[in-house]
């Protein structure tokens, strides 16, 4: 019997990645997995390599991982990921401690790789990126609350900061069919939320039906039985349909949560990144969905620093956030990536610059979230129970994504809830983050 343990770094298009790993080898006979990397013979390590601090992350994880190999029972060392894909050259000269490497498009080999390294052969290595995802992989999902459902592999934007095309390739479509086959899949599991993710959900079916058909599979999911929420990630705002937002409005089951990354407002800063769209046209779509759908709650992320934002921009930008108020904000410091296009540009902003402004936004962003937040006090919430501690159960609302959001904290007393159930709650108290709620209804 081998012994694995299997962490994961990064986002949770990776994750999906390592529940088709975990599905691969408990399907096998002579693999056991352990969670103690004291006990594991083999440490697999899924790698984001998406930004430098990701990179030093994976790195240092890597390193931490080979030493487990002269003080405990580890046995070999395999590295795949998005790290890998990237920079799988430099790693197997940087590191030659690594026992095999393989990328993101043929992670689906672990079972294999695995056996060869533990004999000692030359293993592994790195394929065209592009995997071909299907409702028929074995996967193993690793809680009971929700569940992503990746619908797209690789990006066809190119925006000049961004090295996913390089890891993950162009835009890969599931088909409509497969995709609501996992669904009932994961429904059949007990599990009522499904998080649908790609690179950029709007392009979903462009290479394959011509044409956006995020609405057209929204509605298809609407109809799975068991699946209460249906939450929808990384949709870019320039191409927000009109179809795509009736589709919210209509589908009770689809939760009115728009994640809409922007990255900047400035007209300049956005076409040096080669995004489309001016600020009137992000405005516009903004306008639209609170007007169609007055509940929605609005994610974005920004980016600071970016090569050429002066004063003048970043002026804009914090005006921007001050006069759309979104409900989730998120600020990440331009990072240099080799091999993107800004990777080049001139006119690159100091790093306790970038730093400054980033703190600036959030601390602009703190105050519209208390805001927000203090009104829902007295207001009913559908929440979804998560975990819990010995005093509070843990929870979200329709409103807000797994570890990224609020959390909500109804205290346990006498009731007796469920992980993974839905109910209804009064909200009593609001912080920047953080709610306290009261179970109003044992089951919604």
């Amino acid at each position: 019997m081998i012994k694995y343990s299997l962490m994961t770094l990064g986002c949770p298009k990776n994750e999906v990645d390592s529940q088709h790993m975990n599905g691969f080898l408990r399907g096998e006979k002579d693999f056991k997995y352990t969670n103690d990397f004291k006990k594991a013979e083999v440490i697999v390590i899924n790698t984001c390599g998406f930004i430098q601090d990701a990179k030093e992350e994976s790195i240092e994880t890597i390193l931490t991982a080979l030493e487990y190999k002269n003080k405990y029972n580890c046995k070999s060392v395999i590295v795949t990921g998005c790290l890998t894909q990237r920079y799988s050259e430099e790693l197997k000269k940087d590191i030659p401690e690594i026992d095999a490497i393989l990328g993101t498009s043929n992670f689906d080999e672990i079972a294999e790789v695995i056996r060869e390294s533990l004999e000692g052969k030359e293993t592994g290595g790195i394929e065209e990126a592009g995997f071909d995802y299907s409702s028929s992989l074995p996967r193993e999902l690793d809680n009971n609350v929700y569940a992503y459902l990746k619908i797209a592999e690789g990006c066809n934007n190119n925006c000049t900061y961004c090295s996913i095309p390089q890891i993950r390739g162009t835009v890969k479509s599931r088909s409509i069919a497969d995709i609501v086959a996992e669904a009932k899949r994961i429904a059949e599991s007990g599990i009522k939320e499904i998080i649908i993710i790609a690179q950029d959900t709007t392009q979903y079916g462009i290479d394959i039906y011509g044409r956006s058909a995020l609405a057209p599979l929204l509605k298809k999911l609407a109809e799975v039985e068991g699946i209460k929420w249906i939450r929808v990630l990384y949709s870019y705002p320039e191409f927000i349909t009109d179809e795509i937002i009736d589709v919210f409005a209509e589908e009770e089951k689809i939760c009115n949560y728009f994640d809409l990354p922007i990255q900047h407002s400035s007209e300049k800063i956005r076409k040096l990144m080669n995004r489309k769209g001016t600020e009137a046209d992000i405005a516009n779509i903004i306008n639209k969905i609170r007007n169609k759908i007055p509940d929605a709650k609005l994610r974005t992320s920004l980016i600071t620093g970016f090569p050429g934002e002066d004063e003048k921009d970043f002026e804009q930008l914090k005006e921007f956030v001050k006069k759309y108020k979104f409900d989730r904000l998120g600020v990440f410091e331009f990072s240099r990536e080799e091999g993107t296009a800004a990777y080049n540009f001139e006119h690159r902003v100091p790093a306790e610059i970038k730093a400054e402004r980033k703190e600036e936004i959030m601390q602009l962003q703190q105050e519209i979230s208390l805001s927000k937040n203090q009104k829902f006090v007295n207001k009913k919430l559908e929440i979804i129970i998560e975990d819990q501690d010995q005093e509070n159960y843990l929870a979200r609302s329709r409103y807000d994504s797994p570890e990224i959001d609020n959390q909500i904290y109804i205290p346990i007393e006498n009731h007796e809830l469920q992980i993974g159930e839905i109910y209804e709650a009064v909200i009593k108290e609001a912080f920047h983050y953080d709610l306290i709620g009261e179970i109003e209804n044992e089951r919604t």
